[in-house]
């Protein structure tokens, strides 16, 4: 099936993809929560009609260029989950008067607040909360959380925060303590809000491990989270996903055979593949991905040791491996992580079915 497609390129498994997004639709209905998948990681439509059963709405992004993309489908509700800064307005501007369609801005300031309400009066806003990663947001209890909202006026949607921390363990309570923070976060902040007489309709959270293992969601309204569509080494290293269930894959050739050093050379390197070594924190054999073999995606015991831009260095076990991997074979390799991977500019992923889904890069 791979045998004449150029190299490296996506792989994606559509009923792996089907059953994890099946898995999380499942748990946000049970919590009587909205999903608001995140489309970092797959920016596919045909991934995000999967994700969001259909619906077309509701989605969040972390680049404008996404935004466009679901805009011009006919996706509505999307919430541009970075925040805002005024080099970007004339272009939210424009995506909504041609489209029609709602972007959702986000600020943890109040000098971006009142930028956004100069500018852009129509356009909704929420208020993103710090829940201990420190990334982005302020404090849910912080004095101008209140002068925010107040600027904001009838701008305002609601608060979020995301417990992107949740990834540094790879130990189930640890992760309840983090989403008991993340939505406790969120519920002070509104509750804040609220006791000024603020109204504040969407109150959201999330990241893939917080929203399976949180025990108490009460107050929330939403819940956003992405890498659960795909899964890769670095959530299968935590304990959050079966190495069967990881979706995406990177197809590469192998190019070279250095017997003297004791390496193979394949054709996914560093841009492929990307530096992210998250995986090896509690997979520390992940190298910068497990090699499998093409067909049956069983791991063959070597991994990329070295990436250069376009360059994977894969060391040998023995010199039977120069014999079963010849150079113009192909392997497939399980990512690091998927998000990373998956923004090395492919351009389309080719499905295990033989079809072809294109995708949004860039900014």
């Amino acid at each position: 099936m791979f045998e004449n497609i150029e190299t490296p390129a996506l792989v994606l498994d559509p009923d792996r993809l089907l059953a994890n997004t099946q898995k999380m639709q499942h748990r946000v209905e049970a919590l009587g929560l909205t999903l608001r998948p995140h489309f970092k990681t797959s920016k596919s439509l045909d991934v995000a009609d999967i994700a969001s059963a259909g619906r077309r709405s509701t989605f969040t992004v972390s680049t404008l260029n996404e935004a466009e993309y679901l805009a011009d489908a006919g996706f509505d509700d999307l919430l541009y989950a970075v925040g805002i800064t005024p080099n970007k307005f004339a272009r939210v501007a424009a995506i909504q008067a041609r489209t029609g369609k709602n972007i959702i801005l986000c600020v943890d300031s109040l000098e971006m607040a009142k930028a956004v309400a100069e500018a852009l009066p129509e356009t909704q806003v929420m208020i993103e909360v710090d829940c201990g990663e420190h990334r982005g947001g302020i404090s849910g209890n912080a004095p101008e959380m209140v002068e925010i909202a107040r600027v904001l006026g009838g701008q305002l949607k609601g608060v979020m925060s995301h417990a992107g921390h949740s990834y540094s363990t790879d130990q189930i309570e640890h992760i309840k303590e983090i989403a008991d923070l993340e939505a406790s976060a969120a519920r002070d902040a509104a509750d804040l809000l609220r006791g000024h007489g603020i109204k504040v309709d969407c109150v959201s959270i999330g990241s893939t491990p917080t929203v399976f293992y949180a025990d108490d969601l009460a107050g929330i309204t939403e819940v956003r989270a992405g890498i659960y569509m795909f899964w890769d080494l670095a959530q299968y290293g935590r304990g959050m996903c079966a190495l069967e269930d990881i979706a995406m894959s990177v197809l590469t050739t192998v190019i070279g055979h250095n017997r003297g050093a004791g390496v193979l050379t394949v054709d996914a390197g560093a841009l492929a593949m990307s530096k992210d070594i998250g995986a090896q924190a509690f997979l520390p054999d992940a190298g910068y991905g497990w090699l499998c073999d093409t067909k049956t995606m069983q791991p063959t015991g070597l991994r990329i040791d070295i990436v250069h831009q376009e360059h994977g260095t894969v060391k040998v076990g023995s010199e039977v491996d120069f014999a079963k991997y010849p150079i113009g074979s192909t392997l497939r390799v399980l990512p690091n992580h998927a998000c990373l991977t998956a923004a090395g500019g492919y351009g389309q992923y080719h499905l295990t079915d033989g079809r072809i889904w294109p995708r949004v890069d860039g900014w």
